[in-house]
């Protein structure tokens, strides 16, 4: 066999010239067959480069095992990490789609963790979840806008890291494919940047426990997609923005725990999925919205420890889906609507600590969902509607106490003894609550009669003159 090695290089030469000598030779591998298996090879391997940006993420965020020697092929079956999620792109690589740190089974963090940039690095991330990973050493959330305008991530989730501080960077928005951002439990401080609200894939946002400050800017309304807002345990001021109106989606809106101030926009009847609004603990007053009845999709109103010093709106009757309804230490006056007896689904009531006048609705103890009920420390009187059957289920979930003018039938007394709801027989005397006929100023103690009690006043009076002369 001749052989030109002009063309050829010398180790083929030598791989065609054995292979001509051998009994068996072995079946030439077309260049067809050689890209597939070049395909199949690189599909079990990450890029250089990304496989570099994981390692220094490891190494700065987690002291569990060197892992660059425990696992030197992060994505690859039988050797993947914990904590980690891999897929296979359009070119045929294998990429890190989803890191996952904190808790077990996942890497716990190291005390001087900081917060990583080089995530944003990784092309194919789709999910981040850092749960109490910063701890001790202080960092900050560092983002460069080079890096994120070419980044799929759709899920930023950072709670519960107390060394997590600083203000929320602007260039957050950049993450245009970014549909959760939870910032929840860190140290977060300065305003809510206006440009995160440009985030237009953004389905739930969530800024809660940090010591965020300034106003909820009135471009919120761009936010078309969203389905959850969670700002509660801020130092939030001003108004509820009425573009909040604009929100079709939302179902679950919490601000609660701020410093918020005015009223109830009217233009929340408008949202027509809302399932859950708490807005307790800020500095809210005036009537509800005109269209409350309109949020009949409405599960759970909380809006405790508010000066609204109003009378309760009737229209609380007609939320028909309501299952909790917390209004209490707000100063609210008047009767309690008779409607709220008609929520069926209904398994808290919690009015306490208000100015409620009047008598308890009958139909509340036909309510067989609820489990607690708190009308104590008001000013409500008669006799107190529930069975004895009611007064069983709900134990001590029932809370009567500081009414001065309730009072229970007999049949009622037994229960109330043991469970301990703050309210006595009607007619007893063992409750300073109750209106009792005045005692008579000069009735004698003791049980002594009056005369008798005069009689022997008399005789020590005569007895402390006899011994007082000389």
């Amino acid at each position: 066999m001749r052989f030109s090695c002009s063309s050829c290089s010398f180790s083929l030469f030598i791989s065609l010239l054995l292979l001509s000598l051998s009994p068996n030779p072995i079946p030439f591998i077309s260049s067809a067959h050689a890209t597939k298996l070049n395909k199949n090879l690189s599909s079990t391997t990450m890029l250089p480069s990304e496989a570099e940006a994981l390692f220094k993420i490891m190494d700065s965020m987690s002291a569990d095992k060197s892992w660059r020697i425990s696992y030197p092929n992060p994505c690859n079956t039988g050797s993947s990490w914990p904590g980690i999620e891999c897929k296979t792109a359009q070119d045929d690589h294998l990429h890190v789609s989803r890191l996952d740190f904190g808790t077990s089974p996942y890497p716990t963090c190291k005390g001087t963790a900081t917060f990583p940039h080089e995530i944003f690095s990784l092309p194919y991330l789709q999910s981040v979840v850092f749960f109490k990973c910063f701890t001790r050493t202080k960092t900050t959330l560092s983002v460069s806008p080079n890096r994120l305008s070419m980044s799929l991530l759709e899920q930023l989730s950072l709670r519960s890291n107390p060394a997590l501080v600083g203000p929320i960077p602007p260039q957050i928005s950049s993450l245009k494919s970014l549909q959760i951002l939870t910032l929840s439990q860190n140290v977060l401080t300065g305003h809510i940047p206006i440009q995160i609200f440009g985030m237009n894939s953004l389905v739930h946002l969530d800024l809660s426990y940090n010591m965020l400050t300034g106003a909820i800017p009135c471009q919120v309304e761009n936010l078309k997609n969203l389905v959850g807002l969670d700002l509660s345990f801020n130092s939030l001021t001003g108004y509820i923005p009425h573009t909040i109106g604009q929100l079709g989606l939302l179902q679950k809106l919490d601000l609660s725990s701020n410093s918020l101030t005015g009223g109830i926009p009217e233009s929340i009847e408008t949202l027509n999925s809302l399932a859950f609004m708490a807005l307790s603990n800020n500095k809210l007053s005036g009537n509800f919205p005109k269209g409350l009845e309109k949020l009949q999709s409405l599960q759970y109103l909380i809006m405790d420890d508010n000066p609204m010093y109003i009378p309760l709106p009737t229209q609380l009757g007609k939320l028909v889906k309501l299952q909790e309804l917390r209004l209490a230490n707000s100063g609210y006056s008047g009767t309690i609507p008779s409607g709220i007896s008609q929520l069926l689904n209904l398994s808290t009531l919690s009015l306490q600590n208000n100015r409620l006048t009047g008598e308890i609705p009958v139909g509340l103890g036909s309510l067989s969902h609820i489990y607690h009920l708190n009308l104590s420390r008001n000013l409500l009187g008669g006799v107190v509607p529930l069975d004895p059957s009611f007064l069983k289920r709900l134990g001590r979930n029932l809370d009567l106490s500081g009414n001065h003018g309730l009072c229970l039938s007999p049949s009622e007394a037994a229960y109330s003894v043991k469970i301990g709801i703050g309210v006595s027989v009607c007619g007893s005397n063992k409750n300073a609550s109750f209106i009792q006929p005045p005692q008579n100023k000069s009735q004698a103690p003791c049980g002594f009669s009056k005369p008798f009690f005069l009689l022997g006043a008399l005789i020590v009076h005569g007895l402390h003159q006899a011994m007082a002369l000389p």
